[in-house]
């Protein structure tokens, strides 16, 4: 999907949990293991966006873990779920992303890659595989992952 805007857009990340494990995927481009996720497009809300995404990227069903009030204001309004993190990273010199990182259970681990979503590889991660140095995960995908697994044992 193309940018929305030229100095910031809105992502999301989902970590996905079955059973005692976690879901990454090595970035084709970028060459370093990653939450499955990208781009919130304009006709669609970040829950969407997510399960979209997930399916778009390794063809999992899933359940998004957070849940939202069930309050409302009439039409034209709607409660989103929370988020699990949020940040913002510099993607260029130029350009950010401001993402949200949602938690998810996989109703399988079937996983089909996606057409024109390519992974160098899609490998579901134990807590003890997570810091293991010969897959280099970075502290904050190491962290999040963690803290997505403890969440499913809740």
């Amino acid at each position: 999907m193309p940018h929305i805007h030229e100095k910031i857009d809105w992502t999301v990340d989902v970590l996905i949990v079955h059973e005692d494990k976690v879901l990454l995927r090595k970035h084709d481009k970028y060459k370093v293991w990653l939450m499955v996720g990208g781009h919130i497009e304009l006709d669609e809300g970040p829950e969407e966006a997510a399960l979209r995404e997930v399916k778009e990227e390794v063809g999992l069903e899933v359940e998004l873990m957070s849940s939202a009030p069930e309050v409302s204001e009439g039409e034209g309004y709607r409660e989103l779920r929370v988020p699990a993190f949020m940040n913002i990273h510099k993607i260029n010199d130029t350009h950010e992303h401001l993402s949200l990182v949602y938690f998810a259970r996989a109703l399988s681990t079937d996983i089909v890659e996606g057409e024109g979503e390519k992974s160098d590889e899609i490998r579901w991660f134990t807590k003890e595989e997570l810091d293991d140095p010969q897959y280099d995960i970075k502290e904050t995908i190491r962290y999040y992952a963690k803290a997505a697994l403890m969440a499913a044992t809740r």
